[in-house]
């Protein structure tokens, strides 16, 4: 078993939600090893998210060491004198890195095949047929470091440290009205979940009390175009697809009461910054709420278990949503 590590990294280099789920890991690690230094290897576009994390003490951007020769990559990281290396989203390129660099300790699932040649700690466990939620899943990789892994979201909610919230830029926090309850709607998921439809997103927007609510319309510049034109062209309606860095993104759902949206990350944003979080789900494993339901105390999950095609959009009715919108708690 591993003990008193000085230097961990944790490494998971996909997407928002996924980074968001893992965030927990580095908390419960700093209990356990409160004078260690943690380091977190991401994507580039995660980074705003990650440096949220006030247990974090380092970002490392996996696209910045990609740049380097292979000779090059493995010089830097021996010079970094990393005790840990946490493979949570298996990558062959860097589990290789990491034993060729020397890092002592590389753990890693046992599920994946070049584990056994670079990992010398592999943890058993199967992501795809387990009844656990994807954080749960990820504090498996904690029992080499003698550290369990019997804990409920709730306890795993409050080991992520989402304290260190950019500051809301003041073009975008003029659009709150104080008066209204803000609502942001995220229509589209880059393909990563099963969505609601643009139609029911417009109705919903439509059907939502303009004297009571402001609609707020979040996505990429790409997304956008896909649902720009369908806007209801009412005063309550606020357009911002392709306007917001992630930080100020961040910075925008800590600021309202309300985001609507399928499994993707600002779903997931506004479970973690407690923000009333109504997520559109598919019972269809392993896509469904037991698996990927965003932390927080604030989140409410509205489940498909009618429609079991993947290639559907989510069968959840307008009156249901905008049932749960209404309730959305005041700040």
């Amino acid at each position: 078993m591993i003990k008193n590590p000085n230097k961990i990294v944790i490494s998971r280099t996909d997407s928002i939600g996924d980074v968001v789920l893992t965030l927990p890991l580095a908390g419960i690690l700093k209990e356990r090893f409160p004078n260690a230094h943690i380091i977190f290897l991401g994507n580039t576009y995660t980074k705003p998210i990650i440096s949220c994390s006030e247990h974090i003490d380092e970002v490392w951007e996996w696209a910045e060491i990609e740049k380097k020769h292979t000779e090059e990559q493995i010089v830097w990281l021996a010079e970094k004198e990393v005790d840990v290396f946490i493979h949570v989203f298996p990558r062959k390129e860097l589990a290789r890195l990491a034993k060729k660099a020397g890092i002592k300790n590389r753990i890693g699932t046992s599920h994946r095949l070049y584990h056994w040649f670079t990992c010398n700690y592999r943890p058993s466990f199967t992501r795809k047929r387990s009844p656990l939620h994807e954080a749960q899943l990820n504090t498996k990789l904690l029992s080499p470091l003698r550290i369990g892994s019997d804990y409920s979201l709730n306890l795993l909610n409050d080991y992520i440290g989402f304290s260190k919230i950019p500051s809301l830029p003041d073009n975008f926090g003029k659009l709150i009205d104080p008066h209204k309850t803000s609502v942001i709607l995220h229509p589209k998921s880059q393909g990563s979940a099963k969505e609601w439809g643009v139609p029911n997103f417009m109705e919903l927007a439509r059907t939502l009390d303009p004297k009571k609510f402001t609609v707020f319309f979040t996505g990429t510049e790409k997304e956008g175009l896909l649902f720009r034109a369908d806007i209801p062209d009412q005063n309550n309606m606020v357009d911002l697809t392709g306007k917001m860095t992630l930080d100020e993104l961040i910075a925008f759902i800590a600021a309202a009461d309300v985001l609507v949206a399928a499994s993707t990350g600002p779903l997931h944003i506004a479970g973690i910054t407690n923000r009333h979080a109504i997520g559109l789900f598919s019972a269809i494993k392993p896509i469904h709420p037991g698996r990927w339901k965003p932390l927080g105390d604030q989140v409410d999950i509205l489940e498909d278990k009618k429609n079991m095609e993947l290639t559907q959009p989510l069968s959840i009715s307008v009156r249901d949503v905008l049932q749960v919108v209404e309730n959305t708690p005041k700040k």
